[in-house]
């Protein structure tokens, strides 16, 4: 053994004897080829530990700064190119509006039946990304999908949506546009 583990061991001792704890430290003491480390290397030990765990903290302060940079950064394009797939698809009703208009010698018949194609592409582009009409006429009147512009006197029960002024839009479930409705009053006699 070591001057110093001696010593050490002496300190240790003293230290259970003080505490009362003298006769029964003596019975549990380790045995002389199982020495306790010293102070020296248990400080050293334990200041390597600290060192790991900084270490770990500092670089998972780094995974998650860049993670939070990348998630920004995701969201920033999403918003960004969140109507790239639906402005794609308008593409084609914007070309057949282009030729129409290029068209010099076309009569009412022609002009007529390319602006019904023009508008099936539309519509179907339309049910492609679920945007569907809101078309109530015989409805009762809902402020939440429709606004209404007058009341009028009629045969329908009194609430009921009887005229579509201007035809609203849902996206999915969502109102993005509602319907301009007139709304039937009860008949005053």
């Amino acid at each position: 053994m070591q001057p110093e583990d001696q010593k050490n061991k002496i300190d240790q001792e003293e230290f259970l004897e003080q505490l009362g704890e003298g006769s029964s430290a003596s019975q549990s003491r380790p045995s002389d080829t199982e020495t306790m480390p010293s102070m020296e290397e248990m400080l050293k030990q334990a200041e390597l530990t600290a060192q790991e765990h900084h270490d770990a903290w500092l670089r998972a302060k780094a995974d998650a700064e860049n993670i939070r940079k990348r998630a920004e950064s995701e969201v920033t394009n999403a918003r960004k190119f969140a109507v790239e797939a639906f402005s794609s698809e308008l593409l084609a009703v914007m070309d057949s509006l282009e030729a129409a208009i290029k068209v010099e010698t076309a009569d009412i018949a022609s002009m007529k039946s390319g602006i019904e194609l023009t508008l099936k592409q539309l519509v179907s582009v339309f049910e492609k990304f679920n945007l569907s009409e809101i078309h109530p006429v015989g409805e009762k009147f809902d402020p939440h999908k429709h606004q209404a512009m007058s009341m009028i006197e009629a045969d329908a029960a009194p609430n009921t949506v009887v005229h579509v002024l201007q035809k609203g839009y849902l996206l999915h479930d969502r109102v993005l546009r509602p319907a301009l409705v007139m709304v039937a009053k009860s008949k005053e006699s």
